[in-house]
């Protein structure tokens, strides 16, 4: 978009979209302009299946995504309805036969919006990018196996989801708290062609599910607590802590520890009398 010089410094309520590739830096140098290529193929086929035309958008390259504003003289429905469902069905043609498929997050927010030669900025810019990047948006595509999230916020949600319209469901979208870098926010999550979603549950500092071992199995069910005034009970496992090598089975109360089908001491398996002190002794 063109904006004369006395304008640089005025703000202009915008719709701003940020997308981020799913485990960008995962991808290698051979693969990656592959990928780009691929976002860029989706994102503008949209806009062109959309009616939405070329000088009503500012598109800005950011390595693993793109980040969109869209003038106010395109309708905001248009881009949650028809746009988001185009973005969907291309996205789906792209990654047909791929190994890894695209994934894409998408954070949505209109606000007041700074031009200038070097982009766009502003507090709206700042939560698009924010909201796109959330952990939630990437724990959903994970926990449903999606290729495409969608994260509005509270106002925009408000001001056009909630309302309804051509190819915008309000009842297919769940609230989430998102915890940002500028404090929690009030957000709205939505997974294309999908019923509303199950906000995943946030995973333990330290937990499997946060750092992931390389080529680890099934993750184990987390130990219960040991039951009050047992004292023989082993710590569980937690931050600071870390687990004996090889396996241990633990049964709270009367317990042993197992390893390499070998026992070690402790062991305790039963009640120890005072007879078997002496057995023990002689």
């Amino acid at each position: 978009m063109n904006h004369d010089a006395a304008e640089i410094t005025e703000e202009h309520y915008e719709l701003v979209i940020s997308v981020d590739a799913r485990r960008s830096g995962e991808y290698d140098d051979v693969d990656k302009p592959r990928m780009r290529a691929r976002i860029y193929r989706v994102l503008e086929t949209a806009f062109a299946h959309a009616s939405v035309p070329r000088d009503a958008l500012h598109l800005e390259d950011r390595g693993d995504g793109v980040l969109v504003a869209v003038t106010g003289r395109v309708a905001v429905s248009r881009l949650l309805g028809l746009w988001l469902v185009e973005v969907r069905e291309k996205l789906r043609d792209e990654n047909r036969g791929l190994r890894v498929p695209l994934g894409l997050r998408v954070g949505m927010h209109v606000g007041p919006v700074r031009h200038d030669d070097r982009g766009i900025s502003g507090r709206a810019v700042d939560l698009a990018c924010r909201l796109a990047d959330s952990a939630v948006a990437r724990r959903l595509l994970d926990a449903n196996n999606a290729d495409l999230v969608l994260v509005t916020s509270q106002s925009l949600y408000e001001d056009v989801v909630s309302g309804g319209g051509k190819f915008i469901e309000p009842g297919q979208y769940t609230r989430a708290r998102l915890r940002l870098k500028e404090g929690e926010v009030t957000a709205w999550c939505h997974l294309p062609g999908l019923p509303a979603p199950e906000i995943p549950a946030e995973p333990r500092p330290g937990s499997a599910a946060e750092t992931p071992a390389p080529d680890a199995g099934p993750a184990r069910d987390a130990e219960a607590p040991a039951p009050d005034g047992d004292a023989t009970a082993p710590p569980a496992a937690g931050p600071g802590r870390e687990r004996p090598s090889g396996d241990q089975y633990t049964v709270h109360g009367d317990w042993s520890e197992h390893r390499d089908n070998v026992y070690q001491q402790p062991v305790h398996i039963g009640r120890v009398t005072g007879r078997d002190d002496e057995r023990r002794k002689g």
